[in-house]
């Protein structure tokens, strides 16, 4: 076969019907293996147990209680001066 014919050059009418007489040859790949996927539900059942733990905690909760007095008390309506002024406590001695 003229290379020329096949990259695009045009020949003459006599060479592009020119045909050889080559025998024809079989080969064969390897197979290829073609996997078809079917699924069918399959039942399964499943057990969970579930425990319920109670747990129990002792939280401060206040309560407040009151306690009330009553005094009284004589108020004298006469005005004082000046007040008197303690004396102070760091004069004092301890025993």
């Amino acid at each position: 076969m003229n290379r020329n014919y096949y990259m695009g050059n045009v020949e003459s009418m006599n060479e592009a019907n020119f045909c050889p007489d080559c025998p024809t040859q079989t080969i064969y790949d390897p197979p290829i293996t073609l996997y078809e996927n079917y699924y069918h539900p399959q039942l399964i059942n499943v057990v969970q147990n579930i425990e319920t733990v109670k747990q129990h905690h002792c939280c401060p909760v206040y309560q407040h209680y009151y306690t009330h007095t009553e005094k009284n008390v004589m108020v004298s309506s006469v005005k004082r001066g000046k007040q008197q002024v303690k004396a102070s406590s760091k004069k004092r001695s301890k025993k």
